[in-house]
């Protein structure tokens, strides 16, 4: 195993976030539009074009941050816009459209393992694939995995307000508000990572058959990321 240096995980970081944020809210216009709603497709958002989804703060200036003082990045893009009441079946439609993103994140995954794949094939020259491969699958669950937490405005969240009945549902919105300061709290007590570990590592143990690296080697390709500590 050797180390990597900063210029070489910005490189290997920045395509796998980059599309895992943008996917993700495309999944969501795509969906709605499936379903009735064509204000993203209006709105220019049905796009995979980042620059339609970059926002300063989330896509830029938070990544960077991390990046430098923490070895790791994460993310997030501006939000697809999605007007309700034009689906066809605005309460069940909502839970379909707020699944697409998850769903689409957990397809990337696979297809990054697939990129490790390629990148071992190739042999030397295929480095940076497994390096950004390994960071697609794991930024990708990570991303699955938190916004499937039943929590507003997570995804999640509005997939639970769909499920449930019209009072408990109104009643369960109104925290919205509050859900970051809940996330951050989750975040600083430990209970998060609690959380989102096991599912992290039960798409990743399921997924490394189909990159071809063996676990102790994938192992090592996140540590030498800094995703994982030494």
């Amino acid at each position: 195993m050797y180390e990597i240096t900063l210029i070489q995980k910005i490189a290997a970081w920045a395509l796998p976030v980059l599309f895992a944020i943008t996917v993700h809210e495309t999944a969501h216009g795509w969906m709605a539009l499936r379903l009735g709603d064509k204000t993203a497709l209006m709105l220019g958002r049905l796009t995979l074009n980042p620059l339609k989804h970059i926002d300063p703060v989330g896509t830029i200036l938070v990544p960077g941050l991390m990046l430098m003082f923490s070895g790791l990045m994460f993310g997030w893009a501006k939000p697809v816009p999605i007007t309700w009441q034009n689906l066809g079946n605005p309460k069940r439609d909502m839970v379909l459209v707020a699944l697409a993103g998850p769903l689409a994140n957990l397809l990337m995954a696979v297809l990054w393992a697939l990129v490790i794949r390629l990148g071992i094939m190739l042999g030397d020259i295929g480095v940076p694939l497994i390096f950004m491969g390994a960071v697609g699958i794991f930024i990708n669950t990570l991303l699955m995995a938190l916004n499937l937490l039943p929590l507003p405005p997570l995804d999640g969240g509005r997939v639970m307000t769909g499920l449930l009945p019209g009072p408990l549902a109104w009643k369960f919105s109104r925290i919205e508000p509050y859900g970051f300061l809940i996330l951050i709290g989750l975040l600083v007590t430990g209970i998060l990572g609690t959380i989102l570990i096991p599912v992290i590592w039960l798409v990743i143990d399921t997924l490394a058959p189909i990159t071809g690296l063996q676990p102790r080697m994938f192992i090592n390709v996140l540590r030498m990321l800094g995703i994982l500590g030494s």
